[in-house]
């Protein structure tokens, strides 16, 4: 016991710059991913078939396949063709492959929540502001989008926390988050070794960052109650 208490100091401070690295991946995904998902849910949905059928493929291939290979994938397979690394060196290089991954990942999930949210609008409302001389972009950002928005809160919020927790998988590309600088002490770091307590107490940092993911969406599913 008095040796976790004297490790514990060095474990907490090895640990908060994990999860700063761990939150700069999770915000840098959704800033991405929440625009881009938009845009690949008009390319599915759009009238023109070459362009809707080959975005559903792109969204099919990414679903039906392990984050982890996608990471692998983005990180090394450019540099294997062109023979050099296009992400740069270090830890800002894997940093952005990472964030590329999970960007484009996470956009694809996306785009079938909001293609979702915007097919539960009845169609009789986008006839309604088309017989009022509405135009198609105005009836879809003043009468769908917040609609839409309402009814894809809950299943937007299980991906958003889902995300927290898959930022984990970026350590298989030596990206030095959380999990990454719990397993070090298991293999020496900063003098200590075999140390398992650190790996496990990570899940804290999780849960924490979890828990006020939960209440913050809640709040929001809340506001968005008149829409009932």
């Amino acid at each position: 016991m008095d040796l976790i208490l004297e490790q514990f100091p060095i474990v907490v401070r090895a640990l908060n710059v994990g999860f700063m690295q761990t939150l700069k991946l999770f915000f840098a995904t959704l800033i991405g991913a929440v625009p881009l998902g938009l845009i690949i849910t008009f390319g599915s949905m759009s009238r023109f078939k070459p362009l809707s059928y080959f975005t559903k493929i792109i969204v099919w291939i990414v679903r039906g396949t392990p984050l982890m290979i996608q990471l692998l994938i983005f990180y090394y397979f450019p540099g294997l063709v062109l023979g050099t690394p296009i992400w740069g060196s270090g830890e800002a290089g894997r940093f952005l492959a990472a964030a590329v991954a999970f960007i484009f990942n996470y956009a694809c999930y996306f785009s079938e929540i909001y293609r979702g949210g915007i097919q539960s609008v009845p169609v009789g409302q986008e006839e309604a502001g088309l017989v009022l001389g509405m135009t198609k972009s105005q009836i879809f950002f003043k009468v769908k989008l917040l609609q839409m928005i309402k009814r894809i809160i809950p299943p937007m919020s299980n991906e958003i926390i889902t995300l927290v927790k898959d930022t984990s998988l970026a350590r298989i590309i030596a990206l030095q988050e959380i999990i990454w600088a719990g397993q070090a002490f298991l293999k020496g770091s900063q003098g200590i070794a075999g140390a398992i307590w650190p790996l496990f107490f990570t899940g804290v940092y999780y849960l924490i960052f979890s828990g006020i993911l939960t209440v913050l969406l809640g709040r929001l599913e809340r506001k968005l109650d008149y829409f009932r």
